[in-house]
């Protein structure tokens, strides 16, 4: 009866190629035969799995709720709110006359501003582009009077007011009547005048007249009081007035289609 040898393992084969057979077999016995066998733990159960695929859609949820944008207004909340941002405080809470008083300190801030308080300096009797072009894009238009000159919607040139809110992307105004509109700045030109400072002195000591002299002389110099006029282009302006302190005045070319 004749045994079968016993088939002799590949590996202790390749190591008898390179070394002696005692030096083989001892490699062979350490490195393959008693080699420790690494067993990952057990594999997570189905209710762990659901568990951890709901943690990883809960954070996705929670950061994609800190970074968006806030929605803008569907078409049927905007006509449904016409007037304002779509608050419907907005028509009873502004008033045009509690604005002209904000419309007056907006006045002596924009002449601290542009350096025109003063009637008899020299250095700001002329505002141009280069000279001031910084100042205006970095001043906050809070209660301006405005007007609109240009528009792609020709329902709203000609529309006038106080500016009540200064967004990114509209003005929130409000005209005689109490009437609050929001105006979009993109593809607007808006109109501001800026009443200058009379450099006539007061005729207070040499007023020799009656007071009917007196009132009419009023009015005539009130008549020939001279306006600072300048428009904004709203596409180009298109930041809040926080953004708006560091802004850089550049030259810009404006295409309206």
């Amino acid at each position: 009866m004749t045994t079968t040898p016993k088939k002799q393992h590949i590996a202790h084969t390749l190591l008898l190629r390179a070394h002696s057979p005692d030096t083989a077999t001892t490699l062979f016995t350490e490195r393959i035969k008693q080699k420790p066998l690494y067993v990952r733990p057990t594999s997570p159960t189905p209710e762990d799995n659901r568990h951890r695929r709901r943690l990883h859609r809960l954070r996705r949820k929670d950061y994609f709720l800190r970074h968006q944008k806030p929605r803008p207004l569907s078409a049927r909340e905007r006509r449904a709110h016409p007037e304002g941002d779509g608050n419907a405080a907005d028509a009873g809470e502004y008033k045009y006359a509690t604005f002209k008083g904000l419309n007056a300190l907006w006045v002596e801030y924009m002449l601290s501003v542009l350096d025109l308080k003063d009637p008899r300096s020299k250095t700001g009797c002329v505002v141009t582009p280069s000279s001031h072009g910084s100042k205006l894009v970095s001043c906050d238009y809070h209660g301006a009077e405005v007007e609109v000159v240009r528009s792609r919607c020709a329902s709203r040139v000609g529309l006038r007011g106080i500016v009540v809110r200064d967004g990114m992307f509209a003005f929130t105004v409000v005209g005689e009547g109490d009437r609050v509109t929001l105006i979009p700045k993109e593809h607007t030109v808006f109109r501001f005048e800026l009443p200058l400072p009379s450099s006539s002195p007061s005729g207070g000591k040499d007023a020799a007249g009656t007071g009917d002299a007196a009132g009419e002389s009023e009015g005539q110099a009130q008549q020939q009081q001279k306006k600072l006029v300048f428009e904004l282009h709203g596409s180009q302006f298109q930041n809040r007035p926080v953004d708006r302190a560091n802004k850089k005045f550049k030259w810009r070319n404006v295409d309206y289609v």
